[in-house]
């Protein structure tokens, strides 16, 4: 399999050239083109009972759907996501990764999806319940709201909510006020993610809440 991501970073989108026999597994409503002769096949995303919980507690989609090339010559086909923003893709090897209700796009045979709990304080904070977690060996294809960063902590971070995209498992998040009660509310900032310990996590540079209270007044 071939992919390129093109138009970054506001308009990001996935153009990937599969193979004879091979195939790619997207989030429900990402395809934006593909070549006639290509098979697709719609399941439950990571089994009924994974899917269920995702879709109520995790706001993912319900559904994924399996691209197949069954032919003998290469065939193209195009991803993109639902909001304006970069992509990514990120190589697992024997790893795992958390993502964020809606940064996944796509991936790879090989890789596994599932979910994990993500605790009432999440629920809260309006990150969902559970969070999409992917692991085992092959490429995943993610997306933000603006651009992406890749940063490395190691130690105390804190993150504003609906900043953070991804994270490595053993990173333990915990979400509470950014200041006192007084501060937190007359600041703007309200809840915030408070990440401990060592690894990867990816941040978007924008954030739908923050474009939401923008333009609720303006919209009456």
């Amino acid at each position: 399999m071939d992919s390129e991501i093109r138009y970054k970073p506001a308009f990001s989108a996935i153009f990937i050239t599969l193979n004879p026999g091979e195939s790619i597994t997207a989030e429900a409503g990402a395809m934006a083109s593909m070549d006639a002769q290509l098979s697709m096949k719609t399941q439950f995303s990571g089994g009924f009972f994974s899917a269920w919980l995702k879709k109520f507690f995790g706001g993912e989609s319900l559904f994924v759907n399996t691209f197949t090339n069954n032919t003998r010559q290469p065939l193209s086909l195009v991803l993109t996501q639902s909001v304006i923003g970069d992509i990514e893709s990120l190589e697992l090897r024997g790893t795992e990764m958390c993502f964020q209700p809606g940064a996944y796009i796509a991936n790879t045979p090989g890789v596994k999806i599932g979910v994990r709990w993500a605790g009432f304080k999440s629920w809260l904070a309006r990150e969902g319940l559970f969070k999409l977690q992917l692991g085992g060996r092959g490429t995943v294809f993610f997306g933000a709201y603006g651009g992406l960063t890749q940063k490395r902590i190691s130690g105390d971070f804190i993150v504003d909510t609906s900043h953070l995209v991804a994270y490595e498992p053993r990173i333990k998040m915990s979400v509470g006020l950014a200041g006192g009660l007084l501060g937190s509310v007359t600041s703007g900032e309200g809840l915030v993610n408070r990440l401990s310990g060592s690894g990867t996590i990816y941040l978007q540079s924008r954030s739908l809440d923050g474009l939401v209270r923008f333009l609720r007044p303006k919209v009456r």
